[in-house]
């Protein structure tokens, strides 16, 4: 398999691509010893490049949705090309994940392994305003896979960036259904029939959408609750609520657990949401690198991000980056097993 960059260390490795800043794979052990892949991807150079469902991609410069594709910003208006429904996803119908980004030479110590990948996202790049200059530093170290984002602009404008990979813990095709998941949020933010935030947030207490408590993946996603109906199961973003604790300033905000294999994922971030979606729009007319097709609930994402359409949404908190401040943004992947 073809790489841009390798990172590694006794309990990860992991593959890099610098075509949209993916994680091309992220391989583990389980609890025998048996190392295999959790991430969700292709062989083929060609396949990356025709992928639309945002595998491993870095996500910019908006993650998430806009409604209607527009936003206005210190008395403008602006336009992002819509590109599912009424709404601009991921950035619109051209965004980070479509870029060749320039990848810098490995660094490697004796605790850590990293790259560091960049682009500049030239003003009025799918509408948004400003020159963007953005980096993203993927790095591992024992069970942990960081990934650090800054991003400085020369005008106003909004950025929300995530990682969009696919996860399956098994390591093997296969549904999702018993992954046992924990998010520790209260709160989610309520969506309309275009999977855009109403504005409203909702209490979780008492809905299908609680995963406060460990529960499987699919035990609750047929529910007929309004909210799944309308995304055909979990597509929402999840308020985390600090219950989980926190791991150098970083909050735990989900963990989910594959008793199989008896690999764990613990995702640690200081954004203030989670997005979790069970691959909805997956129909089966993705084959990864395994050979095998994917369908809805045969991978989750986990995105940590800002709320939706923040941009729209006064009482959401800021998304917007303005010159002289410095957008920054970890995440921590921590792959266990036991």
């Amino acid at each position: 398999m073809s790489v841009d960059a390798e990172l590694s260390s006794s309990s990860l490795s992991v593959g890099v691509l610098g075509y949209g800043a993916r994680l091309s794979y992220i391989r583990t052990p389980s609890r025998h010893g048996v190392w295999a892949d959790v991430a969700m991807g292709f062989d083929d150079p060609t396949a990356w490049r025709a992928d639309q469902t945002y595998q491993g991609a870095t996500i910019g410069r908006y993650a998430n949705r806009i409604n209607r594709g527009s936003f206005e910003l210190d008395g403008r208006q602006f336009t992002v090309p819509m590109n599912e429904t009424r709404t601009a996803l991921h950035g619109g119908t051209t965004g980070f994940e479509s870029f060749e980004w320039e990848v810098e030479p490995v660094v490697q110590t004796a605790h850590e392994s990293s790259v560091t990948l960049r682009r500049t996202s030239p003003d009025g790049e799918m509408g948004f305003p400003g020159n963007l200059d953005v980096s993203v530093v993927f790095s591992v170290s024992g069970t942990d896979l960081t990934v650090d984002y800054r991003a400085i602009t020369d005008a106003p404008t909004p950025i929300n960036l995530t990682n969009h990979v696919y996860l399956n813990l098994a390591g093997v095709p296969g549904s999702v259904a018993e992954h046992e998941l924990t998010v520790f949020a209260d709160r989610f933010a309520e969506v309309d029939p275009d999977s855009v935030p109403t504005g409203q947030i909702l209490e979780l207490a008492g809905t299908p959408l609680d995963f406060r408590s460990p529960a499987p993946i699919g035990g609750r996603w047929r529910a007929s609750h309004p909210q799944m109906l309308l995304v055909r199961g979990y597509d929402h973003a999840y308020l985390l609520d600090g219950a989980g604790g926190e791991f150098d300033g970083l909050r735990l905000a989900a963990r989910a657990v594959e008793h199989g294999s008896g690999r764990c994922l613990e995702l640690f971030t200081d954004q203030p949401a989670v997005q979790f979606y069970t691959g909805n729009s997956l129909d089966g007319s993705i084959v990864t690198r395994d050979g095998a097709t994917l369908r809805q609930g045969d991978a989750f994402c986990l995105e940590p991000q800002h709320l939706p359409d923040s941009i729209n949404h006064a009482h959401f908190p800021s998304t917007v980056l303005r010159p002289g401040a410095e957008y920054r943004n970890r995440t921590i992947y921590r792959f266990t097993a036991s």
